[in-house]
């Protein structure tokens, strides 16, 4: 007769190619857990936890607990960057708008130029900028030097004028150097007889006041969509619980939380179409919420089978019970009291929880790597047969959260 054993464990020969994925990401994070679990915050002494969850390589998560500094130190054990820093805003500045035209249309010229300027936008025309006396070349070339916006006005004379097309080229050399933006409006001239290096970009045709108003609005930045609605209840539900997850994944978790009955393994289960209809989302966006949430259940080819791992995560939110603050009380009972329970029922009636609550602390207890597993598959109401902590690991853990 042949025996399989993987780490001193039997195996099933018919599930050895999932008791070996398995041992391989026990493995995976025992190397983890030994590179960072004997890093010590020097203010608190406080040691980091570390959780894996995953059932295959492809959605193995990795997440550490504890202070800032701990996390920083561990990061830097194991060579993380943080590239988070968020950059500097850029600069609000008065917009400068170079209007580059002909005088065959200096009427509309002039009109465009007050109205900008009657709306806070500097703007170089050459009636207001160049003097009796002035050099031409230099003062044009110093409104283009310091101008945001290059505007041009595109009429069937000015694209013809060998001096608008030279101020055309400075300006889109300007914007191709991300110095300023360039602004063409047409004014009886049909955007089919643009020049094809502008064929290319919005020239919006000027015929009215309210015309001129919109390219004061594009100047500026000014959003052209109608005012924002209120947000589905769904988006200001999820913002105001703070999951770190997107709505969708937000409401599926929920109803998994407030179905359950002992927040274990496949407890509840749905298919695709069932939570679908229970929580009002569209097929697509479950399947995209599970993907997001794929570290908390398991691949299945009728039904969504949850992981016990997900309500230790999720109760706080819609729970009157944090499986954290749970899970301490028990790890320091377990330490400090050598004749603790190690029978769930017997736990549960000390301390007046039902076996939902009991086994959602049990569960995050372990994703610690704090209990000897004790899973059963013949205690229906609990996740553990019994309830025994690692000596060493509860201590540990007891004193960083304390």
């Amino acid at each position: 007769m042949i025996r399989f054993e993987i780490n001193g464990r039997k195996v099933d020969p018919n599930n050895l190619a999932d008791a070996m994925l398995a041992a391989m990401l026990e493995s995976i994070a025992a190397d983890i857990r030994e590179k960072v679990g004997s890093i010590r915050d020097p203010d608190t002494g406080e040691f980091p936890t570390v959780v894996v969850r995953g059932r295959d390589l492809d959605n193995l998560q990795l997440s550490v607990e504890g202070s800032e500094k701990l996390i920083a130190m561990v990061k830097e054990r194991l060579g993380l960057d943080d590239d988070d820093t968020p950059s500097e805003a850029p600069d609000q500045q008065t917009p400068h708008v170079f209007l580059s035209y002909t005088s065959d249309d200096a009427e509309l010229a002039e009109r465009i130029a007050k109205s900008l300027r009657a709306n806070g936008i500097e703007t170089w025309w050459d009636k207001w900028c160049i003097r009796t006396g002035d050099s031409l070349r230099q003062k044009i070339d110093e409104g283009l030097a310091g101008c945001t916006h290059f505007l041009v006005l595109l009429t069937p004379s000015s694209i013809h004028k060998p001096w608008v097309n030279q101020e055309m080229d400075a300006g889109l050399v300007r914007k191709l150097n991300d110095q300023c933006r360039f602004l063409p409006v047409r004014y009886q001239l049909a955007a089919s007889d643009l020049p094809p290096l502008l064929s290319g970009m919005h020239a919006p045709e000027i015929t009215a006041d309210e015309d001129i108003s919109q390219l004061i609005n594009d100047i500026y930045g000014v959003n052209r969509k109608p005012p924002l609605g209120p947000k589905p209840a769904i988006v200001k539900q999820s913002e105001e619980t703070q999951t770190g997850y997107s709505p969708s994944a937000n409401v599926v978790a929920r109803l998994f939380v407030e179905r359950s009955r002992y927040a274990r393994f496949a407890d509840p289960q749905f298919s695709l179409e069932e939570l679908a209809k229970e929580t009002g989302l569209s097929v697509e966006d479950v399947k995209d919420a599970l993907y997001e949430l794929s570290v908390f259940f398991k691949d299945s080819l009728h039904h969504v089978l949850v992981e016990s791992s997900l309500f230790p995560a999720f109760d706080k939110y819609w729970k009157p019970w944090d499986p954290a603050e749970d899970a301490l009380r028990l790890a320091a009972d377990i330490g400090n009291d050598p004749n603790f329970p190690a029978d769930c029922q017997t736990i549960a009636d000390l301390y007046k929880w039902e076996a939902r609550r009991l086994n959602s602390a049990i569960t995050y207890l372990f994703e610690r790597n704090m209990l000897l597993d004790y899973h059963a598959m013949g205690v229906p109401q609990f996740v553990m047969a019994r309830v025994v902590g690692k000596p060493d690991e509860i201590r540990r853990f007891v004193k960083s959260r304390t």
